[in-house]
């Protein structure tokens, strides 16, 4: 090539990546707000589990098996909905995961049965799916230079982590002041702002296939042939396990099970007066701490071995879960947990994400990462449906707990032998 092609070439290789880095920002930034408003929602949904309860006179196991029905509908929708993006555009993926959504909880509304409610959470889980990881961090990882790509995904993740932080206690004010009818109304309309949104993502086009590179097709079909992504699919399955448990049924187990607030302590002082109260700011205080985990684990991702840092994240999850079970129940040692497990609670995402998109490319990573969600998928909708069955069966959750510390050690030897070397050639960004 003359030196006139060269600097042509160099010339429209600087202008692609000027491009890429125009839209860069306004895509994390949107996408980050999609994901809050999405994630928001979805957290609070184990604050309607006594109010249901108590309304329509139901076993825990019924609001319970909804909400498993809604985890496992989200991981179902999670590749179906990385395809609708790949083959009609992403924002339209984006609106129609919106649309159902807000569907979903609208009709719950109305809802008076518990097969009504498990029917509608499919609906709601496909809108989670439609709005959530598999579509949000495809774009934001096409966006985002290569050295800034895992702190990238670790924002957009936390960005789902500040809606667990809002959520909560949202929802919790809504049901002090509304019924539960107008309450989901509320809910549906705010998904709905979603589409507002939308305007504003302009993500890079999934980049076309480059001479000497595998099809999309043969890549995917090497990789679930691969051992390393098998690990990967299951050691998910933890992660799914104990996040669902813990945000259906943690509110309700600390009600429950805590020790009555002292109305002269710090906790009252602090506008804490009730265990319910307490329990809608446990999980947002699971959400505050894990953002600041979630944007370390995308930095260190970055630098370090991410099956090391999974490894060590799911061995930190054991322990601290572990322990938590045995200790006395007191709103400080509630405290503690939510501190200790928050830090640890979506870091798993953008470094198992990022693990999938460095080994098998960016062009594949939404349905390479949706199918991998599925496991966490999976686990959710076991951590939600026992948790409800064997309280019910039991009349406590010590033994959802100790599943959870079980699998959490499973997760945290799986990883390990993960080969974090990259298959074919490397997609630019």
């Amino acid at each position: 090539m003359t030196s006139r092609g060269l600097a042509s070439s160099g010339k429209a290789s600087r202008g692609k990546q000027s491009r890429a880095s125009g839209a860069f920002m306004p895509v994390l930034i949107a996408g980050s707000a999609i994901m809050l408003v999405s994630f928001g929602i979805r957290s609070g949904f184990g604050l309607f589990q006594i109010p249901i309860a108590d309304q329509f006179g139901w076993l825990r196991t019924d609001y319970s098996l909804a909400i498993a029905i809604q985890n496992l509908a989200w991981g179902v929708g999670q590749p179906l909905f990385a395809m609708v993006a790949e083959r009609w555009g992403d924002r339209r993926a984006l609106a129609l995961g919106a649309v159902i959504y807000a569907v979903g909880l609208a009709l719950s509304a109305s809802a008076i049965t518990p097969e009504g409610h498990q029917a509608l959470n499919v609906l709601i889980g496909f809108g989670i799916a439609g709005t959530g990881f598999g579509v949000i961090l495809a774009m934001v990882g096409r966006a985002a230079p290569d050295h800034r790509r895992s702190l990238a995904l670790g924002v957009a993740t936390a960005a789902g982590s500040a809606g667990q932080v809002v959520g909560p206690p949202v929802i919790e004010r809504l049901l002090a002041v509304m019924s539960l009818h107008d309450t989901f109304l509320v809910l549906a309309a705010l998904e709905l702002g979603i589409l507002l949104i939308l305007p504003f993502l302009n993500a890079p086009a999934r980049p076309a296939a480059i001479p000497g590179e595998d099809g999309f097709a043969t890549v995917v079909g090497r990789a679930l042939r691969d051992p390393s992504f098998t690990l990967i699919f299951l050691g998910f399955f933890s992660c799914g396990y104990q996040l669902g448990f813990l945000t259906a049924h943690f509110p309700a187990f600390i009600t429950e099970a805590c020790g009555p607030i002292d109305p002269a302590g710090l906790m009252a002082s602090a506008g804490v007066q009730t265990t319910a109260q307490l329990g809608a700011w446990a999980i947002a205080l699971i959400g505050v701490t894990n953002i600041a985990g979630t944007l370390l684990a995308g930095a260190l991702g970055g630098r370090h071995s991410r099956k090391y840092l999974l490894s060590g994240i799911y061995l930190g999850r054991t322990l601290i879960a572990g322990a938590f079970i045995i200790m006395p129940m007191t709103p400080e040692t509630v405290l503690l947990f939510s501190v200790g497990m928050g830090a640890l609670w979506l870091a798993t995402v953008p470094l198992t994400a990022g693990l999938v998109g460095h080994i098998w490319g960016m062009r594949c990573m939404g349905i390479l990462y949706g199918i991998v969600f599925f496991s966490h998928q999976v686990g959710s909708f076991m951590g939600v449906w026992l948790g409800g069955l064997l309280y019910d069966r039991f009349g406590s959750y010590d033994m959802v707990w100790w599943i959870g510390v079980g699998v959490g050690a499973f997760s945290a030897i799986v990883h390990l032998p993960v080969n974090e070397t990259p298959k074919g050639l490397p997609v630019p960004a």
